[in-house]
């Protein structure tokens, strides 16, 4: 029994309508996901970078700052050890 046009084209129609329905629930769960993305993620992650990028702008100006105190520090170490033999010395 050979099928005819007719026939393949309505398994074609039923196949298509099958697979549409199964798609569908694919299909909604990625508008979900989008939805998502567009509605809470996104928003979460510009106002991450809202805050990230002023703050690592400070760091990034303080890090001159942080050096040349640490530097200070250096110093004031060696003078304070320096004032603490010659108080050792004199008492």
């Amino acid at each position: 029994m050979a099928l005819t046009n007719e026939d393949l084209l309505a398994i074609s129609n039923l196949l298509d309508i099958k697979l549409r329905a199964e798609l569908q629930p694919i299909k909604d769960d990625i508008r979900d996901i989008k939805l998502d993305i567009e509605n809470d993620i996104k928003p979460q992650i510009q106002l991450l970078a809202e805050n990230y990028v002023p703050a690592a702008k400070r760091f990034e100006k303080a890090v001159p700052q942080l050096e040349s105190m640490q530097a200070d520090i250096e110093i004031m170490k060696k003078v304070i050890t320096e004032h603490s033999e010659k108080l050792q010395k004199i008492s």
